[in-house]
């Protein structure tokens, strides 16, 4: 009798243990959501012929991680790839077309989380790997660590057999024009992008103070001319489910323009800028990092599902609510193990995308 009582014990604490992501392949499950940065990104400063580029691009990252998950591949792969793509294109600030520090360098952060196993990696202030959400990979599947940074991430890249290039590869004409225009505001330079009225600086109303202020923000306080080419975080990300309901999240940026001392954002810290869990939901995150990871946004949105039970759009709207009241910007891509998707941000636009099982696609850039 206690023999027979022990082996049901152990196997009702077995059938405890097993992973709810150990389901039966559902071929009728697989989302992919994308992001390509957010800022102040309108109609008005958008035209035709650029839109149609990052439209092309958000759609060629797409329909590259969805064939990875309509052939049964992993939603870690999945992410992995469509983050490639874009890392490969000028048009985003990550990989090639990444934004310049102060010095005229390009370094690069990204990361990557398993929502099945919570392991992770990322690479933060790297210059010569070409793909940089790669390098994260690496970190996490062939390594013991979590996080590695500049030369020492460059290094372990290159002894781990990934693309190297030279710093040049990531260079383009308009971050440099960009670069130079944030370092004539510094001086005190007139351009008319630099000058243009921002939310933060907008003229006064007649009787009211010149100044409007966020929280968190000091009087006085413009944007800082990191946010030109449309005040645009140019961050990109993805989030996947594949067909055995494991979730996977994914983040690469080139940081903000003309930043210094090697700060690094939100994008390659696990919990701020990058999430997955199978039990709650996979994130990433893309706007004002300081902010971000002050917030925890990340991790918030999968704390909010999990232990509050409410819908992932409702979570991660509510995230995105508490940034906006720090003082930030930016918004974030959402997606819970039962396919549903939030893309909420409270800036002026977000170039944003999904694909769902059966094709269904769709792009959007504008609020």
């Amino acid at each position: 009798m206690k023999k027979l009582l022990f082996l049901l014990l152990m196997a009702g604490t077995v059938q405890a243990q097993t992973p709810a992501t150990q389901r039966a392949a559902d071929p009728n499950r697989i989302t992919l959501v994308i992001h390509g940065g957010a800022g102040t990104i309108t109609r008005q400063n958008m035209t035709p012929e650029k839109e149609k580029a990052y439209t092309d691009a958000l759609n060629q990252a797409m329909q590259t991680g969805y064939a990875i998950l309509k052939q049964g591949g992993s939603s870690l792969d999945a992410v992995e790839a469509s983050i490639r793509v874009m890392e490969d294109s000028p048009l985003f600030n990550a990989g090639k077309g990444a934004v310049f520090t102060h010095d005229g360098r390009n370094e690069l952060d990204a990361a990557i989380m398993d929502g099945k196993t919570l392991k992770a990696g990322s690479v933060a202030g790297v210059t010569t790997v070409r793909n940089p959400i790669t390098a994260a990979r690496a970190v996490m599947d062939k390594s013991e660590h979590v996080l590695l940074v500049g030369p020492g991430a460059d290094q372990f890249a290159k002894e781990k057999g990934l693309a190297i290039v030279e710093p040049s590869y990531f260079h383009t004409e308009a971050r440099y024009q960009q670069l130079q225009k944030a370092l004539a505001s510094e001086k005190g330079v007139v351009t008319d992008q630099l000058n243009a009225p921002t939310k933060a600086a907008a003229p006064a109303a007649p009787g009211k103070s010149k100044t409007k202020t966020k929280a968190g923000k000091p009087q006085g306080y413009a944007e800082p001319p990191i946010f030109v080419e449309g005040r645009k975080y140019g961050t990109v990300g993805a989030v996947a489910l594949d067909q055995y309901g494991n979730l996977a999240a994914a983040t690469s940026t080139g940081g903000m323009t003309n930043k210094r001392y090697g700060r690094v954002g939100d994008a390659p810290i696990i919990g701020a800028g990058t999430y997955a869990d199978n039990q709650s939901c996979a994130v990433s995150c893309t706007g004002w990092g300081e902010f971000f990871i002050r917030a925890t946004v990340a991790r918030d949105v999968a704390a909010r599902v999990e232990y509050q039970q409410v819908p992932v759009a409702q979570a991660a709207q509510a995230t995105i609510d508490k940034v906006g009241k720090l003082g930030g910007d930016g918004g974030l891509i959402a997606l819970d193990p039962a396919g549903n998707i939030a893309m909420p941000f409270n800036s002026e636009g977000m170039y944003r995308g999904y694909i769902k099982a059966n094709g269904e696609t769709k792009v959007l850039i504008y609020r």
